[in-house]
């Protein structure tokens, strides 16, 4: 219970800091419904689990492959940024009743937001870093899995709470303060793209 506990704290704090991914799930919450903010997190917390299992396994070779290519992998996540925050630019406010939503599209969202934590560097190398602690201290395997599978509660715990409170904002907002959450939103996103993208040049 211990160490899927401090997995649980560790998923919530891997999660909860403001980035790319969070304001994804907010403006897809917004848009499209809880569901759609769900199943974004769903994705990002999929992907995290995938790092923690390779962390935690000690799949050496698979880690120095995905750090000898974070350049490649940091451009194409930087560029499909850029691409949703084109697109959220463009996107209009769809209207309150989710039932009348695209339900086809969730797998879209789920694969979209598996993608994007998957090519972030900073995703590897955060759970490097804890499982390198981990087994410093003499931690089995199976007391890994316990931890990645409580990182994966904690972190689907605060996509839970943010679609929620979203949520419950988004049933007080009008169409035109939709329209200006999708542009700030769109702005926002293509910002973390074009960083990503610039921090490959600054630091090489």
């Amino acid at each position: 219970m211990a160490i899927l506990l401090k997995g649980i704290i560790i998923g919530l704090s891997i999660a909860a800091p403001v980035g790319p991914i969070g304001i994804l799930c907010m403006k897809r919450t917004l848009n499209q419904g809880r569901t759609f903010g769900l199943i974004t997190g769903l994705g990002a917390a999929t992907a995290d689990v995938a790092y923690g299992l390779i962390a935690a396994v000690g799949f050496a070779f698979i880690t120095e492959q995905l750090l000898a290519w974070q350049i490649w992998i940091r451009l194409i996540g930087g560029l499909f940024l850029c691409y949703l925050g084109l697109q959220s630019l463009r996107s209009k406010p769809l209207q309150h009743d989710e039932e009348a939503l695209p339900r086809g599209h969730l797998f879209t969202a789920y694969l979209t937001t598996f993608f994007l934590t998957a090519t972030n560097p900073m995703t590897i190398l955060s759970f490097l870093g804890i499982f390198a602690g981990v087994n410093a201290a003499g931690t089995s395997h199976a007391s890994s899995i316990y931890l990645v599978f409580g990182i994966f509660v904690g972190s689907m715990l605060w996509w839970l709470l943010l679609t929620a409170m979203v949520g419950w904002i988004r049933d007080t907002l009008t169409s035109g303060a939709m329209m200006w959450i999708n542009r700030v939103s769109g702005c926002l996103l293509i910002g973390f793209g074009l960083f990503a993208i610039s921090k490959i040049f600054m630091e090489h």
